[in-house]
């Protein structure tokens, strides 16, 4: 199942593993914290901008672990780089999850109305940069993975919107420093942030990524939890 440059990584939860290829974009501990931070349903669930799939699958490791999997359990990943989305749908049945989760190459711009209204959550970890921050190759794979030259982070909230339910939830993680350009394009939404926590790393105690929870169709109710020590 593996090809040139590819190898699993231990999830370290459940004996869930994911393939991952050194000549392509990497997930990060970002993914893992992001999973671990959204609320535990057991309904239908989307990853945007999926990669190689790493927040569905982990969130549906812990799901697994706290056996709250049940017969209606759906994650659906989407993600635009077919060489990603590839390794996606093969991590998908080497861990024989199938039944489970669903893998669709495709662009979330493209994403058809047959899906609004369909999720109970759903977990991004988008571009950080915007398009002009700084020089990049606006073809390559990686360039896709970090910033905003194929979708923007006012796309994705907007989008994100339509695909929820009322009451659903949209759970992203971003910089720190575009905290406010992300609390504005939810707002702007329909999707009110609820909960929000900061995480920090080593012996830096400033934040360098936040946590944002948004409920589609709610009344004000922000929660700021402690931060998260990476």
């Amino acid at each position: 199942m593996l090809r040139d440059g590819e190898r699993y990584e231990e999830l370290l939860i459940g004996g869930y593993k994911i393939i991952q290829n050194e000549n392509l974009y990497r997930f990060s501990s970002d993914a893992i914290i992001l999973s671990r931070f959204a609320p535990k349903i057991s309904g239908r669930v989307a990853d945007f901008c999926a990669g190689s799939g790493i927040v569905g699958i982990h969130y549906f490791a812990l799901l697994d672990e706290n056996k709250q999997v049940k017969e209606g359990t759906q994650i659906d990943e989407f993600e635009l780089q077919a060489s990603l989305a590839d390794m996606c749908e093969r991590s998908i049945e080497y861990n024989g999850l199938g039944d489970h989760i669903k893998c669709y190459n495709t662009a979330l711009q493209d994403i058809g109305s047959d899906f609004n209204n369909k999720y109970s959550l759903i977990l991004c970890n988008p571009p950080y940069k915007k398009k002009d921050s700084g020089e990049q190759n606006t073809e390559d794979h990686i360039t896709i993975c970090r910033h905003e030259v194929r979708i923007t982070l006012e796309e994705i909230v907007l989008i994100s919107s339509k695909k929820l339910k009322v009451g659903g939830r949209l759970c992203i993680c971003q910089r720190t420093e575009r905290l406010t350009d992300l609390l504005v394009a939810l707002r702007n939404c329909g999707l009110e942030p609820s909960r929000m926590q900061f995480v920090t790393s080593g012996k830096s105690k400033m934040p360098y990524l936040v946590l944002v929870e948004a409920a589609k169709g709610v009344k004000p109710q922000l929660k700021v939890l402690p931060n998260y020590e990476n």
